[in-house]
């Protein structure tokens, strides 16, 4: 394997509407979407689509939602096989919601009733990989790391908000891509050299800092580097941007770029997926992204198959449509 994540795989159900409505108020909706979601799973979705080998251990329930899950994650050719299957409980899902005035989304989630255990862990499996990814450190995660850290696999962790176990546990982290959010925990300016060179001090060999709109900055060995947005595009949702951007990250790493190749890559993509609803309706393959780099062109036919795909939601969940081949 090159890649393998860490999460419960979670079913998104997606509403775009102009604006939110307050209590006691209606609104109409102008789009709806039934995707595969999560950080790290749609960050290996976004890794297998480009072409890495990525695989993800979680637990699902054997439910349509479940199923979906599943097939979703073969469709973007992502490993399903150490994801558990349960016969009684919930799958996680999250309810997403998107205003089309302000560019901005809420979410009201459940985690799902099953969670991976420590002692469940697959080493072999884990070892595989080139790299691992999660979103938390846990004590499944931790163990993971543990492990990886002393026989060479890489670790990569998602730190979008604070959370003082990722600080706790940078020695064993060796690409931290964190928010601004989770930045901002720790420092009080924006002095981002100096504070990017503190935290590669306490392990990490690559930090990246993101920044929405104003696109990202790092540092990998004593080189810092600012990389800008995308912004030639008229953006839809930036659900699933972040997420993304750590799916093609890795992909760059394993391609041998260095990070300030991959920040720019990365970007392509999460540029690309905010065009449409959802984390995983846009994401491109590796010739998209390459066009969108060279000229700025952006190749919908297979996105918006799977757009239209994805609207079909309650036929996909119960499984009664032909799949989706994009």
């Amino acid at each position: 394997m090159d890649v393998i994540g860490f999460e419960n795989p979670i079913v998104d159900f997606l509403l775009q509407a102009d604006r939110l409505p307050g209590s006691n108020e209606a609104v109409l909706f102008k789009q709806v979407s039934w995707q595969g979601g999560g950080p790290v799973g749609s960050a290996m979705a976004c890794a297998g689509r480009l072409g890495a080998a990525a695989g993800v251990v979680g637990a699902v329930v054997d439910d349509p939602y479940g199923r979906f899950c599943l097939n979703d994650f073969k469709r973007h050719g992502v490993d399903t096989s150490h994801i558990v299957i349960e016969t009684e409980g919930s799958t996680a899902f999250c309810l997403c919601l998107a205003e089309t005035t302000t560019n901005m989304r809420s979410f009201i989630y459940g985690q799902g009733t099953r969670k991976i255990q420590p002692e469940e862990l697959d080493k072999d499996y884990i070892l595989s990989a080139k790299y691992i990814h999660m979103w938390e450190m846990n004590p499944t995660t931790l163990k993971a790391s543990t492990w990886a850290k002393e026989n060479g696999v890489k670790v990569s962790i998602d730190a979008n908000a604070f959370d003082p176990a990722t600080e706790k546990n940078l020695e064993l982290v060796d690409v931290l891509v964190a928010s601004e959010f989770f930045y901002h925990g720790l420092f009080d300016n924006d002095r981002y050299k100096e504070n990017l060179a503190e935290l590669q001090a306490r392990g990490p060999e690559i930090v990246v800092v993101t920044l929405g709109s104003e696109g990202c900055v790092g540092v990998q060995g004593g080189e810092y580097f600012e990389s800008p947005a995308f912004t030639q595009i008229t953006v839809a949702d930036t659900t699933g941007a972040g997420d993304l951007f750590h799916g093609a990250f890795l992909y760059g790493l394993l391609q041998g770029w260095s990070a300030e190749e991959t920040a720019k890559f990365s970007s392509a993509v999460s540029a690309i997926k905010c065009t449409r609803l959802g984390g995983r309706a846009a994401i491109p393959n590796r010739a998209t992204v390459d066009r969108f780099l060279k000229d700025g062109f952006i190749d919908y036919t297979e996105i918006d198959e799977r757009v239209r795909f994805y609207e079909n939601g309650l036929f996909n969940l119960g499984g009664k449509t032909a799949d989706c081949d994009v």
